[in-house]
Formats: structure tokens, sequence, C-alpha cells
């Protein structure tokens, strides 16, 4: 009688994972995307909520890493209709601003946000806010 093999299962690799990126700045997504990319994620950006409401009708991300503030559709409000959107609303979802206010925060947490992270940070800071993002989201 043959044996069974037992099943493996295939961890995969961060080139498999997606970090969707919205940031209305250039600089930011330029920085976190090179940043991400050099820790071998893929990733998709937009510089405005709509735009990123459309290319998350096509892209499964692993994470969104969002602006607090952005023109026309600010961050909450985009994380408001990515919660609303079954295919979307088991997505981790992380604010960043360059706020760094008490109240800014309390609204991101009262929304169920998974976390805040305060800009400026350099691409050291980046690699370690992924690696912590990774581990306590199993990404």
């Amino acid at each position: 009688m043959k044996k069974k093999r037992p099943t493996v299962k295939k961890t995969p690799s961060p080139l498999e994972k997606t970090i969707f990126l919205v940031d209305d700045e250039p600089i930011w997504l330029d920085a976190l995307s090179e940043a991400l990319e050099q820790q071998h994620f893929k990733v998709v950006s937009s510089d405005n909520g709509e735009d990123a409401l459309r290319k998350l009708k096509t892209t499964s991300p692993s994470l969104i890493l969002s602006d607090v503030r952005m023109p026309a559709m600010n961050g909450f409000d985009l994380f408001e209709r990515v919660r609303n959107e079954p295919k979307l609303k088991g997505i981790p979802y992380v604010f960043m601003s360059s706020i760094d206010d008490y109240d800014a925060k309390r609204v991101a947490k009262e929304l169920g946000a998974d976390d805040y992270v305060t800009k400026p940070y350099d691409s050291e800071d980046v690699k370690k806010i992924m690696t912590d993002l990774v581990k306590r989201f199993k990404i």
C-alpha cells in the first residue's frame, strides 16, 4: 500500500503580496513604493480616493495604506467605502498622515482602522512599519 504524503502548505513569498497605497502627494507615493518594492512587495498606488476605488475593483491587496488628508475624498471617506464592499471589508487598512493629533487617531480608531502611522518617516521606518504590519496581520 502506497503511503500518502502529507500536504505541505506553500508559504507565499512577499512578491505574491500586494500593498495598495493611496496618497495625493507623489513624493510619499514614490518613497513608499520604492521602500516596499525593496522588501519585495508588489505595489499598486493611487493618488486619490475615486481612482483607488476603481483600481480596488480589479485588485486584491493584502493591505491598504491610505493618507488621511486628500482632496475630494479624504482617507476616512475612502475607508468607509472600502469597508462597505464585501470583497474588501476584511483587508487590513492603515491610515498614514502628517496629522499627529489625538482627534485624527481617535476617529481612525472609532471607524475601525487597523493602525495609524504618522508621517514623515524614512525608508528604514517604512521597513520596520511594514515588518510589524506583516507580522501583525500575517500578510
